[in-house]
């Protein structure tokens, strides 16, 4: 079996064929040992000589970059790595809440006035008639940074999280439940991303359902501590842990599995083979139809989460009893899946870009890294 570090060597280097090349390498090789053997007869002094690692070459550890490889590169699951799919989740999550910041603002009033703003069309108007284009972005500084900090954890801690339960299973078990593994790692990873969310995610609500709140973060944040204290701002945690939970779950979990079987069954090359323009549109063709799944199961906590810190005091009862339990299900659905579909997609698709733009590879379509690294091993 060839080995990993093969796609780093030129074909010549490790072909089993002889070639005019690796002939003329190891003529090459041969004259450079014999060279130095006969140097080190020729030296009299009785101090042995001593070989500079750059200047002597050895056939076994005599390694040349390919063309087509970059030079440079990020090891997997070094720091580097990690602190690389972090700042990718930063911008993945951040940018993208930060863009559909329109669609939010109607849902969340929808799924608090449903009396008022009745539709997705009417609540773009009764908005636009009432506040103006600017009152579109009402909340985007809080989403911006809220989204950001929760995308630094979710996309980070996930990557750990994933290796570390894989490491913990073994090869065998993590090919075999591989998408527990998917699960477990995406809910372990949301439980703290949801923590950095929690606070700018109740003040970007109370913006943006309470006109005249407050203008931003600036200002909102300070009045809402003033008024509910900063146990206020984690009111909303649990309802929230319940909505992003099941959400990450679903996206993490769906999107490993769409992309794998994207590339099994409707790609006739392979994954490597594929150009990283094809890989990129994968992944956003994989994290939109996850996105879809992801608003349907997280729905009902996220019509809780905009009751809940829209109304000061509310609790759930107060919000199943309001708003109903079919209500919890439908009420701003299709907006959502419209908006969380969107979102996933380009999400993904960001994260990946940034990921190879460092040179790292794409997310999923591959067996799992651990279970691949233990066949090898064992079979060198």
């Amino acid at each position: 079996m060839e080995s990993p570090n093969n796609s780093l060597i030129p074909s010549f280097l490790y072909s089993s064929s002889s070639s005019p090349r690796s002939f003329l390498l190891d003529q090459v090789l041969s004259s450079s040992s014999n060279a130095a053997f006969a140097s080190s007869n020729l030296e009299k002094s009785p101090a042995p000589a001593r070989s500079s690692p750059a200047t002597v070459l050895s056939r076994k550890n005599f390694l040349i970059a390919s063309p087509t490889e970059p030079g440079k590169g990020i090891e997997m699951y070094s720091p580097a790595f990690y602190a690389a799919c972090t700042f990718g989740g930063i911008l993945s999550c951040g940018l993208t809440h930060m863009t559909v910041t329109p669609l939010d603002l109607v849902k969340c009033n929808m799924q608090i006035d449903p009396a008022k703003y009745k539709s997705i069309s009417s609540g773009f108007g009764i908005l636009l008639k009432e506040q103006g284009v600017k009152g579109f972005f009402r909340g985007w500084v809080p989403t911006l940074l809220g989204y950001s900090a929760q995308g630094a954890c979710k996309f980070g801690f996930y990557e750990y999280f994933k290796k570390t339960y894989s490491d913990l299973a073994g090869p065998e078990y993590t090919a075999k439940y591989k998408t527990l593994i998917y699960l477990a790692g995406s809910a372990s990873a949301e439980v703290i991303a949801d923590i950095a969310l929690c606070p700018f995610e109740a003040v970007k609500v109370r913006v943006q359902t309470q006109p005249g709140f407050a203008r931003g973060m600036s200002d909102g944040f300070p009045k809402f501590v003033k008024s509910e204290g900063f146990g206020g701002l984690y009111k909303g945690l649990g309802p929230l842990w319940g909505r992003q939970i099941p959400y990450t779950m679903m996206k993490f979990a769906s999107f490993e599995t769409i992309v794998e079987m994207i590339y099994k069954y409707a790609i006739p090359a392979p994954k490597d083979q594929c150009s990283k323009g094809l890989q990129l549109g994968v992944s956003f063709a994989g994290g939109y139809v996850a996105g879809v799944f992801c608003a349907i199961v997280s729905h009902p906590a996220d019509n809780l989460v905009s009751f809940l810190n829209n109304a000061k005091g509310a609790t759930v009862g107060d919000a199943v009893k309001k708003i109903g339990v079919l209500g919890l299900f439908t009420r701003g659905l299709p907006l959502r899946i419209v908006m969380i579909g969107t979102l996933t997609g380009a999400q993904w698709g960001l994260y990946d870009a940034f990921k190879v733009f460092v040179g790292l590879p794409t997310t999923g379509g591959v067996a799992p890294a651990p279970a691949i690294a233990a066949v090898t091993d064992a079979k060198a």
